[in-house]
């Protein structure tokens, strides 16, 4: 079972193959075996998801059903679940059990999800490596001494090991993007807006978004239809129509132009991933797309921008956690003072505290205008670009990531290393576009991704090249060793 789709499996149990229970007690059987060795779960919620599977099978035997009514999947550990520990990987908030339900755990389960656990990820999403969690690294199943990419590392190894059929992850600077194409699964950062951010812990909230990691185009347009749409709670919510993300899946190719940015071919690409996104272009080339070399001549500021203005909103968003209210707290504090002060120190890893330190020191009186200034401004700048670019192609292609998976623990002692891993990612995000990335041949025996950017709210567009693609090759159904 799971070796088939989220389409294949909704097919099956709506054709009553085998039930939701069955299936569900299939993937809790593969995590017990295998997750010991890649660490992907925090939590696995194995009574609430076996509940939920008997009530999916009374509405799929009563007809009853919604689109993914029955499936298996698992939510990246920073969107609150009711009754399930929240921790964002994180020990500050270890202890916390969530009240209520992000609106995406929400939607979802009204689409008749069923809920496997919580998957680790960099704590507060902070890594491009998912090696700063509490709970330990997430290891990929293509090469268990690399890393799976991060923030969302543990959604994407538990997607490509096939422990669910599933799972949702979040992005604010390449987090759902970059695990994914070093996984080689699926995975989808929506326009701004597109999907609430409501129960979503905040990490940069003009940043954030969450989206889906499947295996497939086809099944990430389920999971972002039902995802998606305006949330009154969510204040960033846009209120745009939404379309089924599966209906135009295969619309014709023909005369799309493909805009390939000069500044995301050039020094630091490996030679290997260049060729693999090659052999993708020359495919769009056979089904009728046109390819035009284009310039984003403001795209290699965007790390240095994302790392003034993420970790600003970092240091602002991360003061709540005080050790008073909720989260971790110190034993026995003399006063106020040291309560404050070494809950925090206990409570935060060191990439948390060296971004809350980065983004206190860009808000500061004296540098606020040097720094966070000059870089909102450079934002607008890269968004500028994205909008002289599109007036001359459809969508932008290129990498997902310079290089495949690296080793675990090669570049944690190296921050400047590690967040050049988000290069091609970053700037999607600080012009809210949504952006894609799809499995392609792979490099060494390793995945790589092609990144697909579009217009504001037309993932649509995204998904029917990434579907017309994985039609035309098996790149995304390969599976890691072991795990098949």
């Amino acid at each position: 079972m799971h070796d088939k789709t989220l389409i294949e499996l909704a097919d099956d149990l709506r054709a009553r193959r085998y039930s939701s229970e069955e299936l569900t007690r299939h993937y809790l059987a593969r995590i017990e075996r295998l997750d010991a060795s890649l660490n992907c779960f925090v939590t696995v919620a194995a009574d609430q998801a076996l509940d939920a599977a008997r009530r999916a099978d009374q509405r799929l035997a009563a007809g009853d059903a919604g689109p993914l009514t029955g499936i298996p999947i698992a939510h990246k550990d920073i969107l609150c679940t009711d009754g399930l520990k929240t921790s964002c990987g994180s020990r500050m908030l270890d202890n916390f059990v969530a009240p209520y339900d992000a609106t995406v755990v929400e939607r979802l389960a009204q689409a008749g999800a069923v809920v496997l656990g919580k998957t680790n990820m960099d704590e507060f999403a902070m890594g491009s490596s998912n090696e700063t969690s509490f709970y330990g690294p997430v290891r990929n199943p293509w090469a268990t001494d690399r890393v799976p990419g991060g923030s969302s590392g543990g959604s994407a190894a538990a997607v490509a090991a096939r422990l669910c059929a599933a799972a949702t992850g979040t992005d604010t600077g390449g987090s759902i993007r970059q695990p994914a194409a070093f996984c080689g699964i699926t995975g989808l950062k929506p326009t701004y807006g597109r999907v609430s951010r409501w129960g979503l812990i905040a990490f940069a909230s003009s940043l954030d978004q969450a989206g889906p990691m499947a295996r497939t185009a086809a099944d990430a347009a389920a999971l972002l239809t039902a995802m998606s749409g305006f949330d009154p709670r969510d204040s960033t919510s846009a209120e745009v129509p939404v379309p089924d993300y599966g209906a135009d899946l295969d619309a014709d190719l023909t005369g799309v132009r493909i805009g390939l940015p000069d500044e995301y071919f050039g020094a630091g690409l490996d030679a290997g991933v260049a060729a693999a996104v090659e052999t993708a272009l020359d495919e769009y080339r056979r089904l009728g797309a046109t390819l035009h070399r284009i310039s984003l001549p403001n795209s290699p500021l965007s790390v240095p921008v994302y790392y003034v203005v993420a970790p600003a909103e970092c240091s602002s968003n991360l003061a709540r956690y005080d050790g008073v209210r909720f989260g971790h707290r110190c034993a026995d504090p003399r006063d106020l003072v040291d309560l404050y002060e070494r809950s925090r120190a206990e409570g935060f890893g060191a990439e948390v505290k060296r971004r809350i330190m980065i983004g206190t020191y860009v808000l500061s009186a004296g540098y606020y205008d040097a720094y966070y200034l000059k870089a909102q401004q450079i934002r607008r700048l890269i968004a500028d670009d994205f909008r002289r670019a599109f007036e001359q192609v459809d969508v932008i292609a290129g990498p997902t990531t310079p290089s495949p998976a690296f080793p675990l623990g090669a570049k944690l002692d190296d921050p400047v290393a590690m967040y050049l891993n988000d290069i091609y990612t970053i700037a999607a995000n600080l012009a809210g576009l949504p952006a894609l990335s799809i499995p392609i041949a792979p490099a060494n025996g390793l995945p790589v991704g092609l990144q697909l950017i579009g217009h504001h709210f037309d993932e649509a567009r995204l998904l029917n090249l990434a579907h017309r693609l994985q039609r035309e090759t098996d790149w995304h159904l390969a599976t890691p060793a072991g795990y098949a």
